[in-house]
């Protein structure tokens, strides 16, 4: 049941709707989001947190035909349903190689995101509206940032933003009740995603409260047939498709391996973390920060959309509100949990975006916004420049403080005349285009900074943030046939290991990992060696005999022999 099978002429009826400025405005809108998301494509490996971990387990996956229970190196990895390691080992099969296909899920998900954001805009308002409420999220730090990196985010997004443009064609424009069974389909996609994705179901009691307030512009034939049964049966079977086979699999199979992740997943990752989070711990108004600062510059039409909205609850528009009621929801939502990360009330923005955009076109005319916004643009330029000049040649502990947390070659300015490049070109285009233009200066100050990053710092830091040239120098130092030994390693060592490796666990404590290691490399001592990190080096190894590998992700690694272990004792 998809989107082609539920709308076979959307197409058609695209094209036919559509003027003339509004399919060429479209075409450029999309031409500029393409430019700026697939900006470095290509130019890097998997970088840190999350994406050597994803891409790790997509890996495994293709090489083990285990699609039902992922693991990361020896051990099973339930901290995610798999449908997003499933969509990587995809991207993989049908491109062929994990450099050139590891950002095509995000880089897809973000550009559904956005036509959707579109259609739903334009099919509430006017195509140039429906422009708007793209161009609000995209214009975003948050998504653009998030749309260029291999984590499960950009994917939640689109699905959720399916699910809301199913549900509010149906709650709003409808009845449509196609439009209602994919937006739970959607929604239930989303929880064999990430466990949150059940959340644009929300959508349907702020409905009911909204039509109960008297709100106008609403579906009636929503009123009272007791008819939302079957869109929470798709919604059902949709995790069911996943859900039922993998619990089988583990109740039937005897493995306690799989029982363990069964219960991980099922509770521990889901219900626990939120009731009882045990990491990224933050207060309440967490995501207030995050809305003022990750959703720039977006955010700062915040202050003059408090008046339209209150007039549009004075007035019960039910195309505002129940968008924005949705929107506001899920941020109490995450709110309500100790622990929090940035990007989980992303989802979200789409939302904020449809309930802004029929008032962002006269906003963008008002001189104080337009001044706000050119404030940023020169502070956007002016520290980019500022950055950059400092690192090259006013601050030098500005310069080695950085380089030192990045791991970077003192010698290596690149970064800082790309910083200073950029900057630059920011503060010539605020100069060119004035206050008056404030609203293009920000579109091309934040392409000139995406371009950048893309195109410039993507190789420039790829080898440092990935494990890409460590590895490669461990290989060199150990020999082309030698077996290399992993103790306290990240994904991304074992992800681009160059030939034969062996690892000791994941989650093991260093010491566990090392003694497991010293095991395995005494039992063959000529063909092994072990790649250590300096967190997990022991008194007992010989500085003299360690060969140092180099750093990366702010890590020092030493390759070691038996000789320079003997002294070390046996494990028990």
């Amino acid at each position: 049941m998809g989107f082609a099978t539920l709308y076979p002429s959307y197409a058609t009826e695209l094209m036919n709707t559509l003027s003339t400025i509004d399919r060429r405005e479209l075409l450029w809108f999309f031409a500029i989001a393409v430019l700026v998301l697939a900006a470095g494509y290509g130019l890097r490996e998997p970088w840190p947190a999350d994406e050597p971990r994803f891409v790790l387990v997509a890996k495994q996956m293709l090489e083990s035909g285990d699609w039902w229970f992922p693991r990361r190196g020896q051990e099973l990895y339930a901290d995610k349903p798999p449908l997003y390691f499933w969509l990587l080992a995809l991207a993989y099969q049908a491109i062929g190689s994990w450099r050139w296909s590891f950002l095509l899920p995000s880089l897809l998900a973000a550009l559904g995101t956005l036509a959707l954001t579109w259609d739903l805009g334009r099919r509430l308002y006017t195509p140039r509206i429906g422009l708007w409420a793209a161009g609000a999220v995209l214009i975003c730090v948050q998504f653009v940032y998030q749309g260029k990196r291999a984590q499960i985010d950009p994917t939640l997004v689109l699905l959720t933003t399916l699910s809301l443009w199913g549900l509010l064609r149906h709650l709003l424009l409808g009845p449509d009740r196609r439009a209602y069974l994919l937006g739970c389909f959607a929604a239930g996609l989303g929880v064999i995603t990430k466990g949150v994705g059940f959340l644009p179901l929300l959508l349907i009691p702020a409905f009911l409260v909204l039509r109960r307030l008297g709100f106008r512009g609403m579906a009636d034939t929503a009123r009272g047939q007791g008819r939302w049964w079957p869109g929470m049966a798709v919604f059902l079977f949709a995790i069911v498709l996943w859900l039922l086979p993998m619990i089988t699999m583990a109740l039937a199979d005897g493995d306690p391996g799989h029982r363990q992740y069964l219960h991980e997943l099922l509770f521990r990752q889901t219900a626990t973390r939120y009731a009882n989070a045990w990491g990224h711990q933050q207060p309440w108004w967490y995501f207030a920060e995050v809305i003022a600062s990750a959703w720039l510059p977006f955010a700062l039409a915040l202050p003059w959309l408090l008046a339209p909205w209150r007039q549009a609850w004075q007035a019960r528009a039910a195309r505002v509100w129940l968008p924005l009621a949705w929107g506001i929801a899920v941020v109490v939502f995450f709110s309500l949990s100790a622990g929090k990360r940035d990007m989980y009330i992303l989802p979200a923005l789409p939302a904020f975006a449809l309930a802004a955009a029929p008032y962002l076109p006269a906003l963008s005319e008002r001189a104080g916004l337009r001044r706000l916004l050119f404030a940023f643009v020169l502070a956007l330029g002016g520290l980019l420049a500022v950055g950059g000049a400092a690192a090259l040649s006013g601050e030098p502990q500005f310069e080695l403080k950085i380089e030192a947390e990045r791991g970077l070659n003192p010698a290596a300015d690149a970064l800082w005349w790309l910083l200073l490049a950029l900057g630059g070109g920011v503060l010539v285009a605020a100069s060119v285009l004035r206050v008056r233009r404030a609203l293009a200066a920000v579109v091309v100050g934040m392409g000139v900074l995406w371009l950048g990053y893309g195109f410039g710092v993507h190789p420039i830091l790829d080898a440092q943030n990935s494990a890409r040239a460590l590895m490669r120098s461990a290989r060199d130092l150990a020999g082309p046939e030698t077996e290399i030994g992993l103790v306290l390693w990240k994904e991304q060592n074992l992800l681009q290991a160059v030939g034969p490796v062996a690892e000791f666990g994941f989650k093991r404590s260093p010491e566990q990992q090392f003694a497991a290691g010293l095991h395995w490399l005494r039992q063959q001592p000529a063909q092994r060696r072990l790649l250590v990190a300096q967190a997990a080096l022991p008194d007992c190894a010989a500085a003299t005999q360690a060969a140092a590998v180099g750093d990366a992700n702010r890590r020092r690694y030493w390759l070691l022999d038996a000789d320079a272990v003997r002294d070390c004792p046996a494990p028990r």
